[in-house]
């Protein structure tokens, strides 16, 4: 298959990086309502989908670290967290010294096209895909970049499905300045099935947007787990879609 043979780094990465410079942090890592309300609902998501324990882990375009450092918590054996964003790569670098965990989750910059230090030699257990292809020029041909991993893979994206997420990448100045962009689970399985792996679980989560006021956050987890077991309303109105993918059986 071909693909386009786009940047590898888009105008985003240096948005990222003011964000940091300017407030310390991504805005959808903030210490706002709702983000801390949906991050907690995604992390759930991913510490359900996979036994981390004891495993090594590379999570691509980790940017300022924040859920990279999530994964002390569950046991792993190593992360290795590489986005590049300079800036975010010493933000995180930073929040693992000030945490304590630095000898174990650990950042560098580096370019998720350009993988084949880090596929090499089965030195990964899993890669986390965190929000991560939507910001991307080619996403496609960046998981078909992983066609030799051997281990599992976990992509949690936007749910391209979503009319509301459709409106806000048109109309939303956040959306806009940081090239969002979301895709249909479906799509983002037939790029993992091309790249040879096998789709192991395929789900939509979370209920509460980002960046909605406060006030709605308690309503939206009230009804967010009944509302994530319900075919077709969640593939519409759940936020997040979370895929687990490995290696095709020879």
């Amino acid at each position: 298959m071909a693909y386009q043979q786009l940047p590898t780094i888009k105008a985003n990465v240096d948005r990222f990086d003011a964000d940091v410079r300017e407030k310390g942090s991504y805005a959808y890592t903030s210490e706002k309502v709702s983000a801390r309300a949906a991050n907690r609902r995604i992390s759930d998501a991913i510490a359900e989908a996979y036994d981390f324990k004891g495993k090594t882990i590379l999570d691509l375009g980790c940017g300022d670290g924040a859920y990279s450092l999530e994964f002390a918590q569950l046991g792993v054996r190593r992360v290795l967290g590489v986005d590049p964003a300079h800036a975010a790569i010493a933000a995180a670098q930073a929040a693992a010294r000030d945490q304590g965990v630095d000898q174990v989750i650990q950042f560098e910059v580096g370019n998720i096209y350009d993988l084949d230090q880090y596929l090499k030699h089965g030195n990964f257990d899993c890669i986390i895909l965190r929000g991560v292809l939507h910001h991307l020029p080619d996403p496609a041909r960046a998981i078909a970049g992983m066609r030799g991993f051997d281990g599992t893979i976990i992509v949690l994206e936007p749910n391209g499905g979503n009319p509301v997420l459709k409106l806000l990448e048109r109309f939303s100045r956040y959306h806009i300045e940081h090239e969002e962009r979301s895709f249909v689970p479906g799509l983002i399985r037939s790029w993992l099935t091309a790249a040879g792996f096998d789709i192991d679980s395929s789900k939509v989560v979370n209920l509460v947007p980002f960046f909605c006021p406060d006030w709605m956050v308690p309503i939206l987890q009230a009804v967010e787990r009944p509302i994530e077991k319900l075919p077709l309303v969640r593939e519409i109105v759940c936020g997040q879609s979370i895929i687990v993918a490995g290696r095709k059986a020879v």
